[in-house]
């Protein structure tokens, strides 16, 4: 079963057909549902060795999937399929259902078939205070294994308040999955399990990044190395 006890790298991708590229170097793929048109066609006709982590994101926390009944439904479904084995909630979601919103049942599905659950926050225009980072990876922390900080600083100090932040959590016994978005914190990709980051994502190609400031998957891969970061494979 896919865990997160040391770190894992994902390789992020819309095109499962990938795999086979990204098998020596990443621990599991995260198949980003919003960025095709035939995710549930490709998740039931795969044939990869990768475990794959779902993600469909909305359009209002960063994604492509308009918010509809169908992203949850379509979730639903992946759930359902055997080579899934992780699945991504955004905290909104969870803390403030709605009838387009609601992903309660997701979170119930995937706790039914004992899935890790990344429970996640972005911000793509600032990073919220030291505080506020520690708030919201508890709040994430009730509903699933990984609470995942996402955020844009835009100055050093911003950098560092994350860096303390995952550390922080990270003694308290919570699992944390961080990472600085954009130029000023792409170096977090590699630094932050150090700090102990338990999941980390990359591109199988720099054109297919997902986020500012990722590393295509071979690169991040061998700077993790480097620093020591990952010392087990699943």
């Amino acid at each position: 079963m896919l865990d997160f006890e040391s770190f894992r790298l994902a390789a992020s991708t819309a095109t499962l057909d990938a795999e086979p590229r990204a098998r020596e170097l990443a621990d599991l793929l995260e198949f980003r549902m919003d960025l095709t048109a035939d995710p549930l066609e490709q998740l039931h006709t795969y044939e990869g060795e990768l475990d794959i982590l779902v993600t469909n994101r909305p359009q209002w926390e960063g994604g492509e999937r308009e918010e509809t009944p169908e992203r949850r439904e379509e979730l639903l479904e992946a759930l359902s399929i055997p080579a899934v084995s992780a699945v991504d909630l955004e905290l909104r979601t969870l803390e403030s259902p709605d009838k387009l919103t609601d992903m309660v049942p997701v979170l119930d599905a995937a706790r039914e078939e004992d899935l890790p659950i990344i429970v996640s926050v972005h911000d793509f225009e600032r990073a919220p205070s030291r505080e506020t980072l520690v708030d919201f990876a508890h709040r994430g922390s009730q509903y699933g294994t990984v609470a995942k900080l996402a955020v844009t600083p835009e100055t050093p100090d911003g950098v560092l308040d994350l860096l303390q932040a995952t550390h922080d959590l990270t003694r308290e016994g919570l699992t944390v999955a961080s990472m600085a978005m954009g130029e000023l914190g792409s170096h977090t990709r590699v630094v932050a399990p150090v700090y102990g980051s338990k999941l980390g994502y990359a591109p199988i190609e720099t054109e297919d990044a997902t986020a500012p400031g990722q590393f295509d998957l071979a690169t991040l891969s061998s700077l993790l190395e480097t620093f020591g970061a990952r010392h087990e494979r699943i």
